[in-house]
C-alpha cells in the first residue's frame, strides 16, 4: 500500500491585504470627458497654447537658476522672432518636429483614394529631421550639436540658450525643461532623513506590506492563446498553486490592475454568408454573426469574474480594446463585463488615470499614474534606439511635465479648450505604463536641491502578458518592485520556449537577469526577483 504525504496545514489562515481608494487632490483631476467638454468644435492648436501658458513660468525658474550666473550674462528673449543675431541670449517654446516621414494628415486629404494608400512607417525619424522652437509670434530653427544628445518630440516646452546665426537659424548650447512637479509626500528636507524616511527607503519587504498587481496586455481572443498563462495567474492570485509561501505572498496582493489591451483586436474573416436566393443573410442584433464573435468579452468576463471574487479590479482600456482610439480613452461599460460588473470592488477606469492607494496597515498613502501605452510608443517613433529607451523616455515625461506631448500631433486625444489634462501638475509616488515589449523598472528621484525637498517616483513599464507572461507587484510601503513569470509545459509562445526575462534598475544597459527557482507546480513554473 503506497502511503500518501498529506497536504500541508497552515497554523494560521491568510488574509487577503487591503487597501483603500481615497480621493484624489484637487491638482490631479479627472479625464472623464462629461458633456459640457464632449465638443469637437475648437481647434486642435489651442492646446498647444494652453500647454505653452501653463509650463512657460517653471522653465523660466529653471532657466534662471541655471543659466543666469554665466558668463556673458544671458537675457530672456519672450518671442522666439525677436532674438538678436550674435547675441546670447534665451528663448522659451514649443518643440516641433519637421520629420518627413510622419503622417501629414494634408497629404491624406490630396491623395488619390482609388490607390491604395502605402502603410505607415514604423519610425518618424530619418537624416533630414528638422527641430523647431515656437511660441505665439512663429517658429525658429533650432542647430547644434547639443541637440544631438537631447531626447526631443513634438510637443514639448523647453528653454534653449544660445544665439542666432548668420543664416537666421538659432544655434543651442543648453537646454532646460519644467523638472519634476511637486509632490505631496516630499516632505523630507535634503540631506536629513528622518529615521522612519530612512528605514522606509532602507529596509527589507515586511510580512504585513500591501502590494498592487499590474498586468498589460491580455489579448484575450488572439490566435495564439494564452488561455494556459492567464489560468496559471488566477490560479496564482486565488491561492490555488504553489507552496505555502507562494500563497501568502499572493494574499498580500491588495487589488489588481489591467493596464490596456484586454481582448484582442477583432479579426474580421469574410463578408458575410448569402442565403439560398443570393441575399445577404439578416443582421441580428446589428452585427454580421459570420464576422463577429462574443467569444472575448465572454472569456475575459470569466476570468475577471474568478479574480474579482478575491480582490478588487481596476480596468482600463487599451489600443486594442473595443473603445475609443482617441485619448483620454473613456471607461469600458460596466455591463458589457457581466456577473463581475456587481461587485463594488470592481472599476472601469480612464485611460490614463489617476488612483489615490491608502494602507489600511500603515498611514501610507500613494498616488499612482496609469495608462495603457500609447503615449510612450508614439513618443518612441520619434527617436532612434539605441540609445533612447521606452524607460527614459517615461522618465522624461517627469521632467517634461506632460505625460503624452506627441498629442494632438501623432497621437490622437480630444481637442481640449480650457486646460491640458496630461500636464502633470503633481508627481506621482508610482507611474505605471503598460503595452511595452520589456519589463522595466526605475526609482526617480530629485536630490532637492532647487525646493529643498526630496521627490521620489517609481516607475514601471509592464510588457503584454500574453507574450510575457509578467505580473508587476509594487510594494506600497518601500516603491520596491517584484516581477511574478507564469508559463507551462508545452506552452507555444516565446516565455514557454525560454526567452530570457531582464529587468533594468537605474541602467537600461544593464540587464539583471530573473532567478529562476524550481517550481512546486509540475506543469508550469513561475520566477520573482525583488528591485
Amino acid at each position: 500500500m503506497v502511503n500518501i504525504a498529506s497536504l500541508p496545514i497552515p497554523d494560521t489562515q491568510l488574509e487577503r491585504a487591503k487597501t483603500t481608494i481615497t480621493p484624489l487632490s484637487s491638482q490631479n483631476s479627472s479625464f472623464i470627458i462629461d458633456s459640457r467638454n464632449k465638443s469637437y468644435k475648437f481647434q486642435y492648436s489651442n492646446i498647444y497654447f494652453l500647454r505653452l501658458s501653463a509650463l512657460r513660468g517653471f522653465v523660466q525658474e529653471n532657466a534662471v537658476r541655471q543659466w543666469s550666473n554665466l558668463p556673458g550674462k544671458p537675457s530672456f528673449v519672450p518671442r522666439v522672432l525677436e532674438v538678436e543675431p550674435s547675441k546670447l541670449c534665451y528663448i522659451i517654446g514649443t518643440v516641433y518636429m519637421d520629420m518627413p516621414l510622419k503622417p501629414n494628415v494634408m497629404e491624406d486629404i490630396a491623395r488619390d483614394h482609388s490607390i491604395p494608400a502605402p502603410p505607415p512607417p514604423p519610425y518618424y525619424y530619418s537624416g533630414e529631421d528638422q527641430i523647431m522652437i515656437e511660441d505665439e509670434s512663429g517658429r525658429i530653427q533650432l542647430v547644434g550639436e547639443r541637440l544631438k544628445s537631447e531626447r526631443l518630440v513634438t510637443g514639448v516646452i523647453i528653454g534653449a540658450l544660445g544665439m542666432e546665426t548668420s543664416d537666421g537659424k538659432f544655434e543651442v548650447v543648453d537646454i532646460c525643461y519644467a523638472g519634476l512637479a511637486p509632490q505631496p509626500s516630499a516632505t523630507i528636507e535634503a540631506g536629513s532623513q528622518s529615521p522612519v524616511e530612512k528605514d522606509t527607503l532602507n529596509s527589507e519587504d515586511l510580512p504585513t506590506d500591501e502590494w498592487i498587481g499590474i498586468i498589460s496586455g491580455l489579448n484575450v481572443g488572439a490566435p495564439a492563446s494564452s488561455d494556459g498563462q492567464i489560468q496559471l495567474l488566477i490560479e496564482y492570485l486565488t491561492g490555488e498553486e504553489g507552496s505555502t509561501d507562494d500563497n501568502f505572498s499572493a494574499s498580500r496582493i491588495s487589488r489588481l490592475i489591467i493596464a490596456g489591451n484586454s481582448m484582442a483586436p477583432m479579426l474580421v474573416t469574410g463578408k458575410g454568408e448569402l442565403d439560398a436566393e443570393g441575399d445577404k443573410k439578416t443582421r441580428k442584433f446589428a452585427y454580421d454573426g459570420t464576422t463577429f464573435s462574443s467569444h472575448p468579452i465572454v472569456t475575459l468576463s470569466s476570468h475577471l469574474l474568478d479574480i474579482g471574487r478575491v480582490m478588487p479590479l481596476h480596468v482600463l482600456p487599451g489600443g486594442a480594446d473595443p473603445s475609443g482610439v482617441i485619448l483620454p480613452q473613456q471607461p469600458f461599460p460596466r455591463a458589457m463585463f457581466g456577473a463581475v460588473s456587481s461587485f463594488s470592488s470592481f472599476a472601469c477606469e480612464t485611460n490614463p488615470t489617476y488612483l489615490n492607494i491608502s494602507s489600511d496597515s500603515s498611514s501610507d498613502t500613494r498616488t499612482l499614474l496609469l495608462h495603457s501605452g500609447q503615449p510612450v510608443n508614439d513618443m518612441f517613433k520619434y527617436l532612434p534606439s539605441p540609445p533612447h529607451t521606452h524607460l527614459g523616455i517615461v522618465e522624461s515625461t517627469l521632467k517634461w511635465r506632460h505625460i503624452a506631448p506627441t498629442a494632438p500631433d501623432t497621437l490622437w486625444c480630444h481637442p481640449y479648450f480650457t486646460a491640458d489634462p496630461f500636464i502633470l501638475k503633481e508627481t506621482p509616488d508610482i507611474y505605471i505604463v503598460g503595452g511595452q515589449k520589456k519589463f522595466a523598472t526605475k526609482l526617480v528621484e530629485d536630490t532637492g536641491k532647487d525646493d529643498g525637498l526630496r521627490k521620489r517616483c517609481r516607475l514601471v513599464l509592464v510588457p503584454e502578458f500574453s507574450e510575457s507572461g509578467i505580473l508587476a507587484l509594487v510594494n506600497l510601503r518601500t516603491l520596491r518592485v517584484k516581477a511574478v513569470r507564469f508559463r507551462g509545459e508545452g506552452m507555444t509562445n516565446n516565455v514557454a520556449n525560454g526567452t530570457d526575462l531582464n529587468a533594468m534598475e537605474s541602467s537600461p544597459s544593464e540587464p539583471v537577469p530573473l532567478a529562476e527557482p524550481e517550481s512546486s507546480m509540475p506543469q508550469s513554473s513561475n520566477s520573482s526577483k525583488i528591485l
